[in-house]
């Protein structure tokens, strides 16, 4: 919010010489946020005088336009003329070349002399132009950062003035005038006011405020008003979407009249343009008092006016000409001919005022806040007007708005205000806040006394009265996010003064540290990247194909959550692996050069069940019931820990003597096996197939109850192709909740045996379609309990293998925990279990 300090002045005691930097420092004590300063002055700079046209001849140019000679007088007539830049004629006439024709011989104007700056650095100097030599310029209001109108010079007389010659233009125009902006809080609408922000200037300094809204006199009605009805039969909520609608009518307006400077002054300094006198009192009325208006041309309305939801189908084309289809949630301002606006967000096309309005039908109406909101969202329309309703308006201040419009376009625009009134709706019931006497100490730490908590909340306009154990304190209208007794006594910390509460360093409170899982979340991600893996972050939002392909090991269509609002069309469906976003991070760093890529990821992956979302979305600010809370948690999808990792290339830099290794199936597979070492889980690893990886080269893992737990190996050939990665790239995904669960609370290190290893070494030859860890787990079972160890070094096909089959080498280690093993122990271990793999496998020992 601009705040421009002449307008601030009017109902605050702000210091002459104060600048917006100090407005801005008295503001903060009060809790709002200074952002910037505006001074027009900074970008444009005199001689700027008001001069008057003595002469002006018509001159037809060759290239067909016709150009004025103008000479201007620039000082009082008989004054001497004080200033020497360069092109200033001493005698206090000017000669200027101008191409506007909406002057004549007497009329005063704005002129911009030799060594004056305009907005863009636009520097005025003498110059030749159409055989004359012009040292000066007579200035548009737009180049003079005033308002879009280029069409003409600004004559005073059409703005109602009649200014000495000589007398300094940017004074008159309001052009030394600057702006304090702050930002303003959702929860503080008030202060999208100059009223609101008067008011916490007066609360800063301890200095009287004057409310602009006492300043007026609202006309009593002599007549009933323009036919209004409130048919809201479909609130949200089951709140009515507006509680109150008034209209005034203003007729015999000259919608051709000009904006006066001071007024496009202060709207330009506050952020908005000037466009023209009509839209131009609405704005200004919408930002000293905070109440949007919306003005009808009166000829263009058709019966009376309904406020109702939208019908399904039912369209309307607003202001900026665009045909829109509304939704039956878009509450409506309607006359017989159908919608003519979208309520408070903005109007229709067809009852727009113009330069040809007479008559005007001015609306000041309260609207529910969250309908603007879902509306503006919607239709994707922020405007100046929602921007205040979707955070709360003052109820009573809207017929004071009306009536201050009126008055305004009585007095700019020549109109006659009629008695003709229409206030349709009822008040809300005040919100009344109990305030225990001791409560506001209690909570800020602060011995408040009595005086100080009455003197806060009656500065903010709260009435008080006294009860047996506090205070019964009823919300100003125009404070709606003072609902409980923690917000009262924000307003008492912030008014009697931040800077009285001390700085105390709260006490931990005790604990134990982390929990099960977040300790074992935090040890997992901390070896993988002590292995030398590094850690990235991918958006959790994916394409269907994406999680068609990585969700199930199989093709087909996978179940996954859908986005009603996604930030991309493509990207509207939340991840059902890690795989996808990790392989997009890995294609970026590829196609930038780095080509020895080790990356992982910890996070959720998204797998709906059979009952996804709830039929209805319980109200904002009222807490859910115990069953809504079960409907909401139900509906949401299961949302386990994945771990994912990615690597390509090689494992090493290349470096003189040493040649670095290519990562392959196997670092895939170690990886997932080092998560699972951490937490002391046992995982099972088998022959897998998954449609994302190598047919050949991947493995299943598994805990030994059966529990899939994901998949490592080497990806897809084709798959690699199109994502653009090396060939041979590999890749694994577990589910780590589950090892989270299968892991033990405290895992117990192993008692270290001092007795000595005997090792032996197995070779047998089976079917190819035996798989190597089946043959692993039944050499295990078959040894018994003296093998401490057992791992697959090697498998063999080729010379002296029988087609179809493969030899598989194990290394077994045997150790006793109470003696030193003898060699026939330990063969007769190994014998038993090569035997139990024959019987299994028909295997034979090589």
């Amino acid at each position: 919010m601009r705040i421009p300090l002449s307008w601030l002045r009017e109902y605050a005691q702000v210091p002459a010489e104060a600048s917006a930097e100090d407005v801005m420092a008295e503001l903060v004590k009060v809790g709002l946020e200074e952002e910037d300063v505006h001074r027009p002055s900074d970008s444009i700079s005199g001689p700027i005088v008001v001069g008057q046209v003595l002469s002006l001849v018509k001159e037809e140019q060759t290239n067909g336009k016709t150009i004025n000679w103008c000479q201007v007088r620039v000082v009082p007539e008989g004054a001497t003329q004080n200033l020497t830049n360069e092109g200033i004629d001493p005698s206090g006439v000017q000669g200027i070349i101008c191409g506007a024709h909406n002057f004549v011989e007497g009329d005063k104007v704005v002129v911009t002399l030799p060594g004056a700056v305009l907005p863009g650095d636009f520097r005025i100097t003498p110059r030749k132009t159409y055989g004359h030599i012009s040292a000066g310029m007579i200035a548009s209001a737009r180049e003079l950062g005033l308002g879009e109108d280029h069409d003409g010079i600004i004559v005073l007389s059409n703005l109602g003035l009649d200014p000495e010659v000589g007398t300094d233009a940017m004074e008159l125009l309001g052009l030394y005038d600057q702006a304090a902006e702050i930002n303003v809080t959702p929860d503080r609408s008030y202060a999208f006011s100059i009223r609101g922000v008067a008011r916490e200037y007066a609360h800063a300094t301890n200095t009287p405020f004057t409310d602009p809204a006492s300043l007026v006199t609202v006309d009593t009605a002599t007549a009933p008003g323009h036919q209004v009805t409130l048919a809201d039969a479909a609130g949200i909520y089951g709140k009515a979407g507006c509680d109150r609608f008034i209209t005034r009518k203003v007729t015999n307006v000259n919608a051709a009249l000009p904006t006066p400077p001071w007024m496009a002054s202060r709207l330009n300094l506050a952020g908005m343009r000037s466009i023209s006198l009509i839209v131009d009192i609405s704005n200004y009325v919408m930002l000293e008092l905070g109440q949007p208006l919306h003005f009808y041309d009166a000829d263009q309305l058709t019966g009376g006016i309904t406020v109702r939801r939208a019908t399904e189908g039912e369209t309307l084309t607003t202001l900026d000409a665009k045909v829109r289809k509304l939704h039956v949630e878009d509450l409506l301002i309607t006359d017989e001919s159908g919608a003519i606006g979208i309520a408070g967000v903005m109007g229709g096309s067809a009852t727009e005022v113009s330069g040809t309005t007479t008559n005007v039908l001015i609306e000041a109406a309260h609207f529910e806040a969250i309908s603007i909101a879902r509306s503006r969202r919607r239709h994707k329309l922020p405007s100046e007007a929602s921007k205040r309703y979707e955070r709360g308006v003052d109820w009573q201040v809207a017929d004071k708005a009306a009536q201050r419009a009126v008055d305004l376009l009585v007095q700019l625009a020549g109109g006659t205000a009629t008695t003709e009134i229409t206030d349709a709706g009822t008040a809300p019931e005040p919100t009344v806040i109990n305030l225990p006497a001791d409560f506001a100490s209690a909570l800020i730490g602060i011995d408040y006394t009595a005086e100080q908590v009455t003197w806060a909340l009656s500065e903010i306009g709260a009435e008080l009265e006294a009860t047996a154990d506090g205070y019964s304190v009823t919300a100003p209208s125009w404070r709606p996010d003072l609902t409980t007794k923690q917000d009262l006594v924000e307003e008492i910390a912030r008014l009697v003064g931040y800077h009285l509460i001390p700085s105390t360093l709260p006490t931990a409170p005790p604990g134990r540290g982390f929990s099960r899982v977040q300790g074992q979340r935090r040890r997992v991600v901390a070896a993988l990247a002590d292995s030398g893996l590094t850690e990235v972050l991918s958006y959790p939002f994916v394409t269907a194909v994406q999680n068609n392909t990585f969700g199930a090991p199989v093709a087909g269509e996978v179940k996954a959550v859908k986005l009603n609002n996604p930030m991309s069309s493509e990207f509207g469906f939340m991840r059902t692996s890690m795989l996808p976003g990790l392989l997009g991070i890995a294609r970026r760093n590829h196609g930038r050069g780095f080509r020895d890529l080790a990356l992982y990821e910890a996070g959720l992956v998204f797998l709906p069940g059979d009952t996804l979302g709830t039929a209805t979305i319980p109200p904002v600010g009222i807490k859910p019931s115990e069953a809504e809370l079960e409907a909401l948690y139900g509906g949401l999808p299961h949302q386990p820990m994945h771990i994912a990792a990615v690597l390509s290339g090689n494992d090493s830099p290349v470096a003189a003597a040493h040649t670095p290794r290519v990562y392959d199936w196997a670092d895939a597979l170690d990886t997932a096996l080092l998560v699972a070492d951490v937490l002391g889980v046992e995982v099972v690893t088998s022959q897998g197939a998954h449609q994302a990886f190598h047919p050949g080269r991947t493995a299943a893992l598994a805990l030994r109850d059966g529990t899939h737990l994901g998949y490592a190996g080497e990806l897809h050939p084709k798959l690699l192709a199109e994502l653009d990665l090396p060939a041979r790239t590999v890749a694994m995904e577990i589910n780590v909740d589950e090892l989270f669960e299968a892991a033990a609370d405290v895992i117990v290190a192993k008692e270290i045996s001092t007795f000595p290893i005997s090792t032996q070494d197995v070779a047998l030859v089976v079917d190819q379609s035996v798989v190597a860890s089946d043959v692993l787990e039944t050499l295990r079972e078959g040894a018994g309990e003296l093998l401490e160890d057992i791992a697959l070094f090697d498998v063999y096909t080729g010379t002296g293998i029988e087609d179809g089959k493969k030899s598989l080498a194990f290394g077994l280690r045997f150790r006793a925990t109470d003696r030193t093993l003898t060699a026939d122990e330990a063969s007769e271990a190994r014998a038993a279990a090569v035997a139990l793999a024959a019987e299994r496998f028909a295997a034979v020992q090589r």
